[in-house]
């Protein structure tokens, strides 16, 4: 490629994609830099690095960070004189840095004259392209390629080629491990405690090699260590050793000549102390690296590893948004993959991309895991053994309430205690304010939707018996404990509780946080009492027997859940489903008159609290909230879950209150797009298409405003697939059978994909204006049940069927 000509800057809100499999970027953009290095992180479901420049230090424009699947650290802070704890995503000692001088010249620390990124999403290879002038004038051509190995998940990988282009003689190459690094990413965490790593040593050997090790506040141990081969036509090379505290380096000498390149091949081995079936850390990372061969053959194997992958996760559809549909996924199978599988980690709801929200996991894996039942079942198995692995600080939190059951965390961590901040900081106001985000207890009903989910997609009965369904158990007697009865409706509510929304956390009449009968938290709670009486059906008799025995489980405590669970509160107003109990009590917000004061109401709450008001006081949405019920259910599910809690629902009932709540919300999470794409697909597609595509770009034109520079959102991304896959087609795996409703938008014409079910590892999906065909490939598995608008077909393996629309 020729860099010569002068760069055309690319990037602003929406970087090109020159093909469905590469993202590109040219020239040097400051306020652009951190989004691109989110978007050109490379990871394999271990460690996950950020696209920054080899040579680039966290300045406020770049942000060089390394993290490790589930390697947290807690430390506190003072804000206001009182200490607050929290739990942090660690950014691990930085194994990129590369840099060169020629003699007598300056380091180079960039940014280049000219400069092109580009992401090879086919093969997980970022590779940068540059032109780099000195202080004297020097021209020097860069290459640089990285990856995070999928073969050797411990492994990572970086060539450097120096190719001088108008000058010859000495030249210095530079190459360091840095574990002086600190959690610096996220502005708004300013202030807070950043060090979580103490240097425990570093060195250098004359080979080429270096190695560091560091600890993290809690005891875990990292430990790295690098290889280096040199490739060039002139004298050997001399490395000297350039370590101090908590920096291992090296300075390789040698001689450069015009138009003739020098590479520099960098394998960095990264071990802790809490892996599996690893001794010393140390030891492993130099064994590993000693071991490793060089950057081409890593490529190599690595690159077949992802051409499985993508194999195995084939969507097809004519429609000009593969490229962020690839990206998306991408990085969803970067964040969690077969290497997480083992680790007891969970789903963090911005990846391994950056620190916001400190790396913790949300309820995004509800969106998450139904990408992973089709395509990768034994990855949301290991997600949701996560949970069940914290079902004991889950029953902890629920007595603290003084509840029976399991209450689980808005954010969690490492050991599954709640790790919400208890104040956040308003950037508008200047402000700390109380947090009270803890109070979302609907988690625990995504926990338990996730698991039955995944036994719907895989008829797992082993993963029921052994931890689905105590799970499931113990959040449905949480539950029947925290409902109270109201004698003067005859009914019980759930009181003191946050919705999905977010924006509203007390009433502006009320002295205490929480709201009562949030709509979508009680009829989850409903289904999850249904549900858990379904799984305990499901077990064979002797597991039963086990598990009733084991939770003292009586006779009559099921049926309770029924009674509750038949008649939980479920406010209405206005022919519409209320957001929670009162809400038609709170005012209209002036809409007018904030669209013409403020072009970007996206943190509407942010906003009215700078003037020293609040949203408590209005009917506005961040994001869906009632409406999740039906990005959860179908319509038909969703009836049957009112009519079961006494309410008469009607075909108008979704539609009214579709367009009720839509037009109060400002859409402030990139998850709302999913779920009103997905609503909107039974009443207007047109609009649908819309917010789908909204979702499906969200973090590649970073629309929430400069977010995704601390963190890709790993919920939206999947959601954004899972709308192709599943609502598009009307896919739902239930009843053990596979049900397809098709609703193609005017734009999407066909739809072709493959995805697991109960075993079957090749299920075709095809889908167009006129026929539906499922074909199934060749194994030994029973055949499959295909049900489509009251028609079912049996679809052995090697069969397939078409069904007419």
């Amino acid at each position: 490629m020729d860099l010569d000509p002068p760069d055309r800057p690319t990037g602003g809100r929406h970087p090109p994609m020159p093909d469905p499999w590469t993202l590109r970027w040219t020239g040097y953009q400051p306020a652009e830099e951190g989004l691109r290095e989110a978007l050109a992180t490379v990871g394999n479901g271990y460690l996950a690095t950020r696209g920054a420049a080899p040579e680039a230090v966290a300045d406020g424009v770049h942000y060089p960070g390394t993290y490790l699947a589930g390697c947290y650290d807690r430390t506190g802070s003072v804000v206001g004189a009182r200490l607050f704890t929290h739990e942090d995503l660690v950014n691990c000692p930085n194994w990129l840095p590369v840099t060169f001088r020629p003699a007598g010249g300056d380091w180079f620390t960039g940014p280049p004259a000219r400069q092109e990124l580009e992401l090879d999403l086919r093969r997980g290879l970022l590779t940068r392209r540059a032109v780099c002038v000195d202080g004297g004038g020097r021209r020097t051509r860069l290459v640089q390629r990285r990856i995070a190995s999928r073969a050797r998940p411990h492994l990572a990988a970086l060539e450097t080629v120096l190719t001088p282009e108008d000058w010859s003689g000495p030249l210095e190459i530079r190459s360091a491990l840095d574990g002086t690094v600190a959690n610096t990413g996220v502005p708004r965490y300013a202030g807070l405690t950043s060090r979580h790593l103490t240097p425990l040593g570093q060195g250098a050997g004359p080979d080429g090699t270096l190695w560091l090790q560091a600890s993290t506040g809690a005891g875990r141990r990292i430990a790295l260590a690098a290889r280096h081969l040199i490739r060039t036509t002139g004298r050997p090379a001399a490395f000297a050793d350039g370590t101090r505290t908590g920096l291992a380096a090296q300075v390789v000498a040698l001689d450069a000549a015009a138009g003739v390149p020098v590479t520099l091949d960098k394998a960095v081995a990264v071990h802790t102390s809490h892996d599996p079936a690893t001794g010393d850390p140390l030891d492993a990372a130099r064994q590993l690296a000693a071991e490793a061969p060089d950057f081409d053959t890593l490529l190599d194997e690595h690159a077949l590893r992802w051409e499985q992958l993508w194999q195995r996760c084939r969507i097809d559809a004519d429609f000009e948004g593969l490229g962020p549909l690839h990206l998306n996924l991408f990085h969803l199978l970067q964040t969690y993959s077969e290497h997480s599988a083992d680790l007891d980690v969970g789903l963090p709801a911005r990846g391994l991309h950056g620190e916001a929200y400190r790396g913790h996991v949300f309820w995004d894996e509800l969106f998450v895991l139904r990408v992973l039942d089709l395509h990768f079942p034994e990855l949301a198995r290991a997600a949701l053994r996560y949970r069940h692995r914290r079902l004991g600080a889950a029953r902890r939190a629920a007595r603290a309430e003084g509840r029976r059951g399991a209450s689980y965390p808005w954010q969690s961590a490492d050991d599954g205690r709640e790790e919400s901040a208890r104040i956040h900081l308003n950037p508008l106001s200047g402000r700390w304010l109380p947090d009270h985000s803890h109070l979302q207890r609907h988690v625990g009903s995504a926990v338990a939707y996730n698991v039955w989910q995944y036994y719907q997609a895989t008829g797992d009965r082993d993963f029921l018996a052994e931890a689905g369904a105590e799970t499931l158990v113990e959040i449905a007697r949480y539950w029947a404990c925290a409902a109270e009865y109201a004698p003067s409706r005859q009914r019980w509510s759930i009181r003191g509780v946050l919705g999905p929304d977010e924006y509203h956390d007390a009433y502006p009449w009320a002295d205490r946080p929480g709201l009562d009968d949030n709509a979508y938290t009680n009829v989850l709670a409903s289904w999850v009492l249904a549900r858990a009486a379904d799984a305990l059906d499901a077990l064979p008799a002797r597991r039963r027997a086990e598990l009733t025995e084991t939770l003292a489980l009586d006779a009559a405590e099921p049926d309770r859940w029924q009674e509750i669970g038949r008649h939980l509160h479920v406010p209405l107003h206005d022919g519409v489903i209320s957001q929670f109990d009162g809400y038609e009590r709170l005012a209209e917000l002036d809409w007018d008159a904030y669209r013409r004061h403020y072009p970007d109401l996206r943190r509407l709450d942010r906003i009215l609290e700078a003037e020293g008001d609040s949203a408590n006081r209005y009917r506005v949405s961040k994001q869906a909230d009632a409406l999740m019920l039906w990005y959860l259910f179908s319509a038909r599910e969703v009836r049957d879950l009112l009519r079961r809690l006494g309410h008469p629902a009607g075909h108008e009932l979704m539609r009214r209150t579709v367009s009720y709540y839509l037009r109060r919300t400002v859409h402030g999470s990139t998850l709302s797009s999913v779920v009103h794409a997905w609503v909107l697909t039974r009443c207007d597609r047109r609009a649908s298409w819309r917010h789908f595509r909204d979702a499906l770009t969200a973090d590649l034109r970073d629309s929430q405003g400069g977010t995704t520079r601390e963190g890709v959102h790993l919920g939206a991304m999947a959601g954004a697939v899972d709308l192709l896959e599943r609502c598009y087609t009307g896919l739902e795996l239930r009843e053990d059978a596979l049900w397809l409703d098709p609703r193609l938008p005017a734009a999407l014409g066909s739809l072709v994909m493959d995805v697991r079910y109960r075993g079957h590892w090749g299920v075709r999906i095809a889908v167009d204006r006129k026929n539906v065909t499922v074909t199934l490939g060749q194994d030994r598995q029973e055949p499959v049940t295909v049900r489509l608008r009251g028609t079912a077909a049996r679809v052995g393996p090697g069969e397939s069927h078409t069904f007419a629309l």
